[in-house]
């Protein structure tokens, strides 16, 4: 009897600790997409180059690799939260005013890619919500398929070929939907406890999914 009752107490505990780091984690990624979407509007205002955004970018991921994973367990990670996604969310300015400038219904892509981000992430997120299915096992295969997505990525820069980026945008579009899943499971099922890493990863997959969006939908729809 006392072993059942020692055995519901703890899967109770357990239950109550994932879902205080499930409610966290969406608060602080509401708010954190908020201040991105703030700091991406304030570069569009000030029309900063788009070496100016790189130099953003290149910024956050330094806090993102350094900062953060050494500061996860205490209030400064969430001050370094907050300056990574806004930098990440500055570094998007250019390239929205670039795609404005570029189409003519570039705002209208650029709502459609936000639309499309946001359908994807509450599908995946409420699947992997109401199966409580365990994608641990797409762990391999999102750490080796994102590897070579950014090599990819890098060799683009060099070789600039029109349909090798569409093709690498619609992969990243795949990559960053399974690390919506694998990361949601691993919230829901224990594996991930930490709010603030929680925030991180997701907020990540969000920002590659929405530029890949966006680079798919403005080759095909968009209008010069």
């Amino acid at each position: 009897m006392e072993t059942q009752r020692y055995t519901a107490t703890t899967q109770t505990q357990s239950a109550l600790a994932t879902n205080k780091v499930l409610r966290n984690t969406y608060m602080l990624l509401a708010m954190t997409l908020l201040f991105s979407a703030a700091t991406a509007g304030l570069a569009m205002a000030l029309q900063v180059s788009q070496m100016a955004g790189l130099g953003a970018l290149l910024v956050s991921f330094g806090i993102l690799m350094f900062a953060i994973p050494r500061y996860a367990e205490s209030t400064t990670g969430l001050w370094l939260t907050f300056a990574f996604t806004g930098l990440m969310g500055f570094s998007i300015g250019p390239i929205l005013n670039a795609y404005i400038a570029t189409f003519s219904n570039g705002g209208q892509i650029v709502m459609l890619a936000l639309g499309g981000t946001g359908v994807i992430f509450l599908g995946l997120s409420a699947y992997a919500l109401t199966t409580k299915k365990d994608f641990n096992f797409l762990q391999g295969f999102l750490m080796v398929g994102i590897l070579l997505a950014v090599v990819g990525s890098f060799a683009m820069l060099i070789f600039p070929i029109p349909l090798f980026s569409l093709a690498l945008s619609g992969v990243f579009v795949l990559l960053m939907s399974g690390l919506i899943l694998f990361q949601t499971s691993r919230i829901i099922n224990g594996g991930e406890t930490n709010y603030i890493l929680a925030t991180v990863s997701l907020f990540v997959a969000l920002y590659n999914l929405f530029l890949s969006l966006l680079h798919i939908l403005g080759a095909f729809a968009g209008e010069r």
